[in-house]
């Protein structure tokens, strides 16, 4: 059996008398798209803080590539090749698509700053800079201000940006969030196409792009593992369904 990339044993996490995590196991396999999802307050947000670091599990276990991480601060885990859409908080609006992931690029390279019209000049970056965008089908839009891109398509330069530190596993937060039904078309297949260089966990709302998407979905109700299985099913769990999907599970 293939070792997991990614796996959880019994995470806790209390928030004074609110119970957040409660005993949550999951694991994310290499290559693999594996879905988070819950109603709101289902602990969520609260589980990928401690995934990266941002939050200390009151007790429990995180492991990623064959360590525990479960101590390591965010930089190490990045490091380590932990990756996350989110982790730039937003694009440079004013500097091109090309620019922005240049600057990633060097800065995941843990390069001392230097001022953009030096990384301008350097051709590595500028190549990496470019494959990158051409891997979230944004090589066309390389030359344009970043604010003059969709909201669609500066999801995709934030995730071209998280490429940058070429990770193993790419945590992204409902990055389908704010879209039209064609712009999230084109976010799928982006992250379809990435599967072959990382494995995901996805955060997401949209449940036909999960169902498009995953390999397998995790259900987290009250900080709870409900359940966790392919999307057949997930379709066909009746607490899910009832607990989730709105349906009645008749």
């Amino acid at each position: 059996m293939v070792e997991p990339l990614l796996s959880t044993d019994r995470l806790v996490k209390h928030f004074g008398g609110l119970l957040a995590t409660d005993d949550v196991s999951i694991d994310v396999r290499p290559g693999e798209i594996h879905a988070l999802i819950g109603p709101n307050g289902a602990g969520k947000t609260t589980l990928v803080g401690q995934l990266t670091g941002l939050l200390a599990p009151d007790s429990g276990t995180i492991r990623f590539a064959g360590r525990d991480i479960t101590r390591l601060p965010t930089h190490a885990r990045v490091r380590l090749g932990l990756g996350r859409s989110f982790q730039i908080t937003s694009v440079l609006r004013e500097f091109s698509a090309l620019d922005n992931v240049a600057l990633a690029v060097q800065a995941h390279q843990g390069h001392s700053f230097r001022f953009l019209a030096d990384v301008r000049r350097d051709r590595a970056l500028r190549t990496a800079a470019q494959g990158g965008l051409d891997a979230v089908g944004l090589g066309a839009r390389a030359a344009m201000p970043a604010a003059a891109l969709s909201h669609g398509e500066q999801r995709q330069l934030e995730i071209a940006m998280a490429l940058a530190g070429e990770p193993k596993l790419l945590l992204l937060d409902e990055p389908t969030a704010g879209m039209g039904v064609e712009e999230s078309q084109r976010m799928v297949e982006t992250l379809r196409g990435l599967k072959r260089s990382c494995g995901m966990l996805l955060i997401e709302h949209d449940m036909d792009a999960v169902f498009a998407l995953a390999d397998r979905i995790t259900v987290l109700v009250y900080g709870r593992v409900l359940f966790c299985g392919t999307p057949d099913e997930i379709r066909r769990h009746p607490e899910v369904r009832q607990a989730y999907l709105g349906e009645d599970g008749a």
